[in-house]
């Protein structure tokens, strides 16, 4: 801010300066360059090797006259016949007010970046052939994010500089991993062919954990953005987000991202998109998030081949939640989609799922924040506020009626099934109210995780939540203690086995304490069909590690230079460590899309884990009994190295039933107590050994182990 005040004081007083001739010549070093930007956009103009002047400079210059810029000697012409008064009030606001006619300007300028003045905004304007409803869909790390941004600065959404990342990727979890874990939503306006269109984008997850967020996103959309990396090429999330929003119906358009890049195939990946989808060279969109080439061709895409919503504007009321949050001060917000009608500020709701009747208390978009509107028409994408103070009230894939001319209902979204289940304990158990809380709060955000109350003697009183994979559930634990400030303890994960009992009853267990051997139950386990995307030159490790893990191979095809292998898979196996392990084989170049495909029979066994005898049930896991000498004694090596050393001996055991299969002991701190005996008779030194050695027993019987979170995850990092 001090060096903008000494920029605008210089400027100021070099044109008020009479004695100067017509001309006055500003030294391009001389001229300070702003911090921040005062203005939405920055434009930096290089006039030498040397030395580069802010766009800002050049806009002030422009409002004190005509501006000419020399290469020669690398200065900035300004005709001091004129100039700006600036006051202090303006230089404290660092809001620059000039003449009424610069102001038209702005406006002018405004209108064609498509910025829009929300202080004018009237969402009537905007008819339903004027509406484009539209998600972002790519493996991960093709770069969604970053391609959305560029679209978000391009429609002036946001800023270059200080508003940059604002809306998308806003969570503390997205932005230390580096990869979007929640769809985000953001409403965007364009002019095109001299039409002014609302756009309304959702930036969704990549990883396959996080496909339920994908699936719900799409049935607000008519459209979809298939975003493939140049130097990656066609992915197994990419092929699976694909088959998303082709069954959706929606309208696809393939944007092959990172154009610029060294390494980009951009030949081979239009080959790919032809013979794996169809997509023809026409129809494809080249274009780089970073440098922002080819961007300005995604929107004329989306406008022309993306189809317009349907809906009754003057119908009965009828709008789709699909997707919701919680906050602290006005409870549930709610995102939503004007299917009929108009949804109004001030007017009754009703839900079709828990017949509960509403007023709504604020609705709007989001541009890139909370906007209020207070009416949103059919077709439109925004936020609702209608007083819900609990997250039962708000069901995503609800419908919202009118309560006075209630109409059909939309079907709903199909529940996700969840594939890891591990139980949820707080460290402290007094803080077990504090973390249901919690917990149902952020299952409002996160619908995908089931959650059932549980009990552990080891733990206390938790919970036993359902994933979608181990990522999942790793960003759960995560954003519990990020935003909630809960400290807990995963247990080991499992998935859930079906028992089919001798009264052909059946039952699903997801807890390994609930197993119980010797009573001649069959147990039958859940398969996956993997898709499996690699290089050809890594086809037999591959080949190895699916054989390993007691996979079936079921096809295999070749598309240019990779492999597309499909293999038959148990879900325990796949959940294990298998990814990881997947990358590092192929130095990060395979990609893994898995379904479930149903149950098959499987003879398991219940290893438990004992800590000098006594067993840890959070430990426990249920294993193909031809694995489990393998298991146990990976479990037990690995403790070995987690649990710290006591001052007493421990032993770490792992069993089937009552026979021990693998054993690792923990050596006691010992210290040195003859330390301070300097020669004398042997005696001495044994009576003070002897005496160490009967407390060490009395302290093994009281002593208790100690387990880090660590300890608990270790069965987690199988190799």
């Amino acid at each position: 801010e001090r060096r903008d005040r000494t920029m605008i004081s210089n400027l100021t007083n070099w044109s008020r300066l009479k004695h100067l001739n017509s001309n006055c010549i500003l030294p391009a070093r001389s001229v300070p360059s702003f911090s921040k930007s005062s203005f939405n956009q920055q434009i930096v103009r290089k006039t030498s090797s040397n030395a580069s002047i802010n766009g800002n400079v050049t806009k002030l210059a422009h409002r004190l006259s005509s501006t000419k810029i020399s290469n020669s000697n690398a200065s900035v012409r300004i005709n001091s016949k004129s100039f700006v008064n600036w006051n202090d009030s303006t230089l404290n606001t660092r809001k620059f007010s000039t003449s009424n006619s610069l102001k038209e300007g702005e406006k002018v300028e405004m209108e064609q970046q498509g910025r829009m003045n929300l202080k004018e905004l009237d969402l009537k304007n905007f008819p339903l052939n004027r509406i484009r409803n539209f998600a972002v869909i790519a493996h991960i790390d093709h770069g969604k994010t970053t391609l959305s941004n560029r679209l978000l600065e391009m429609t002036g959404t946001i800023g270059q500089e200080n508003e940059k990342g604002a809306p998308l990727d806003a969570l503390q979890v997205e932005k230390e991993r580096g990869i979007t874990v929640k769809a985000h939503v953001t409403s965007m306006f364009y002019n095109h062919k001299g039409e002014k269109y609302l756009l309304n984008l959702i930036d969704t997850p990549g990883h396959v954990d996080f496909g339920y967020e994908v699936s719900r996103s799409l049935y607000a959309t008519q459209g979809a953005l298939l975003i493939v990396d140049a130097t990656q090429g066609v992915q197994a999330q990419t092929m699976a987000n694909f088959y998303l929003a082709f069954d959706a119906g929606l309208a696809i358009i393939p944007v092959i991202n990172k154009i610029d890049m060294v390494a980009a195939r951009i030949n081979e990946t239009v080959s790919e998109l032809a013979s794996v989808f169809g997509c023809t060279k026409e129809e494809t969109v080249l274009a780089s998030g970073k440098t922002g080439k080819g961007v300005d061709d995604i929107l004329p895409s989306v406008i022309k081949n993306i189809p317009a919503p349907t809906g009754q504007p003057d119908g009965p009321l009828k709008v789709l939640i699909f997707d919701s949050s919680f906050d602290r001060f006005r409870g549930v917000i709610c995102l939503v989609r004007v299917i009929d009608g108009q949804l109004k500020k001030g007017e009754k709701i009703i839900s079709a799922h828990s017949k509960q009747s509403y007023e709504v208390q604020e609705v709007g978009i989001l541009y890139p924040t909370h906007h209020p509107t207070d009416i949103l028409y059919s077709g439109q994408v925004g936020y609702l506020i209608a007083g819900m103070k609990t997250t039962k009230e708000a069901q995503v894939g609800d419908t919202l009626l009118d309560p006075e001319n209630p109409s059909v209902p939309l079907p709903g979204f199909k529940p996700s099934q969840p594939v890891v289940f591990a139980g949820i304990y707080p460290v402290d158990s007094e803080d077990f109210e504090k973390m249901k809380d919690a917990v149902e709060k952020l299952t409002l955000n996160d619908s995908s995780v089931s959650v059932t109350r549980e009990s552990s003697d080891a733990l206390g009183t938790g919970f036993r939540c359902g994933f979608l994979g181990l990522l999942h559930m790793d960003v759960f634990t995560q954003r519990l203690e990020q935003e909630y400030g809960i400290t807990v303890i995963a247990t080991a994960p499992t998935v859930p086995y079906k028992i089919v009992h001798e009264d052909a009853t059946e039952t699903i267990i997801t807890n390994p304490s609930e197993y119980k051997e010797g009573t001649g139950d069959k147990v039958f386990e859940p398969m996956v069909n993997a898709d499996i995307i690699f290089p050809q030159e890594h086809l037999g490790v591959i080949l190895e590690l699916c054989r390993s893990r007691r996979g079936v191979q079921l096809d295999v095809s070749y598309m240019d230079t990779r492999v597309i292998l499909k293999y038959k898979m148990p879900l325990s196996e796949v959940t294990s460590n298998f990814y990881d392990r997947l990358k590092q084989i192929t130095s990060g170049y395979a990609s893994l899309d898995f379904i479930e495909c149903g149950y098959e029979p499987v003879t398991i066994s219940k290893v438990t884990i004992l800590l000098n005898g006594e067993a840890v049930d959070p430990l426990s896991a249920l294993i193909s009994r031809d694995r489990c000498e393998e298991f146990a004694r990976e479990m037990v090596e690995k403790l070995k190295e987690l649990i710290s050393r006591q001052l007493f001996a421990i032993s770490i055991q792992a069993s089937v039933g009552n026979k021990v299969i693998a054993r690792e002991s923990l050596s006691a701190l010992r210290k040195d107590v003859t330390a301070k005996c300097y020669g004398g008779d042997i005696t001495r030194k044994r009576k003070l050994l002897d005496k160490q050695k009967e407390g060490k027993k009395r302290m093994k019987m009281i002593g208790n182990v100690e387990l880090s979170q660590d300890a608990f995850l270790a069965v987690l990092k199988r190799d």
